[in-house]
């Protein structure tokens, strides 16, 4: 599977082509990602903790950590999977906390929640083949200033994911995707539906501030459309405008937006929704799996 072969770039050379930020040399094609070994040669070279993810055999597609640093993680088997999660996380991540999450809180941490819903899938189907991708494949906001109410970063996190994903499906053209998005990553998700490969069949909303879109209809997909925001999220208290280029429109969260709405019983304020215990973590593994209704 070329997705696991290439070896042609360094890995932060891979990272900023899929980013859109450099353009990819002449003497090289663009690779469609770094491969296992590659990434893990650059995590040992970085150090701990990253050096002990590679030592302990934990997968990743690309890895960079100039900067705020990049990184997609792989659970399962991408090769083989008929259906595939992908992951995107919002405002704040950065690979220093991609395993123990934003404040050293694990629930918001990409890479535990990836588990989780892995673990999850395995419960509900422990035959079926299934893979869960923890995409850290753009650069979110870092805080609360104007970027989080502004779109520039879920644009560049569209183009990054459209790319991703159109390789995957590429690789495998019977392969079914499921995209969740959370809070800002679902702003991402909402600013790429539109030019997503037909193997996405289903996108996720959770705990979202609004995926640039007043209305499901406006996302122009064909793709299934769900959402779960909690009473107990703060996320509610953002209002669903788009003025001048400020806010995300809508929250899918809300009945106007028409998405298809997912249980949030359990669910612990704006990053619980992939913890055990929630009703919203079962709920998604149906909706990767195509068990729900």
């Amino acid at each position: 599977m070329a997705l696991m072969r290439s070896r042609l770039l360094s890995v932060s050379t891979v990272s900023a082509l899929a980013l859109g930020l450099v353009a990819a040399p002449a003497a090289a094609p663009l690779p469609d990602t770094v491969d296992y070994a590659r990434a893990a040669s650059a995590m040992t070279a970085a150090g701990e903790p990253f050096a002990g993810w590679a030592a302990h055999g934990r997968r990743f597609l690309l890895f960079d950590p100039a900067g705020d640093g990049y990184a997609v993680e792989v659970l399962g088997d991408l090769s083989t999977a008929d259906r595939v999660a992908v992951l995107v996380p919002g405002v704040g991540t950065v690979l220093a906390d991609f395993d123990r999450g934003l404040g050293g809180v694990a629930r918001r941490a990409p890479g535990v929640q990836a588990r989780q819903l892995y673990a999850e899938l395995r419960r509900q189907a422990p035959q079926a083949r299934v893979a869960v991708v923890a995409w850290l494949g753009y650069d979110p906001p870092g805080g609360w200033g104007l970027d989080v109410v502004t779109e520039s970063s879920a644009a560049a996190g569209a183009a990054a994911l459209t790319r991703f994903v159109g390789r995957l499906a590429g690789e495998r053209p019977a392969v079914a995707i499921t995209l969740v998005g959370h809070s800002y990553g679902s702003t991402v998700l909402g600013l790429a539906a539109s030019a997503l490969p037909a193997q996405v069949g289903d996108l996720v909303a959770i705990g979202s501030p609004g995926m640039g879109h007043d209305d499901v209809s406006d996302l122009g997909t064909g793709a299934r459309v769900w959402a779960a925001e909690a009473p107990t999220d703060w996320i509610r208290r953002v209002p669903g405008v788009r003025v001048l280029g400020l806010g995300h429109g809508t929250r899918p969260g809300t009945a106007e937006f028409g998405a298809r709405p997912l249980p949030t019983d359990g669910v612990r304020g704006h990053d619980g929704y992939l913890e055990t215990g929630s009703a919203t973590l079962p709920a998604l593994a149906e909706v990767v799996l195509g068990t729900r209704p």
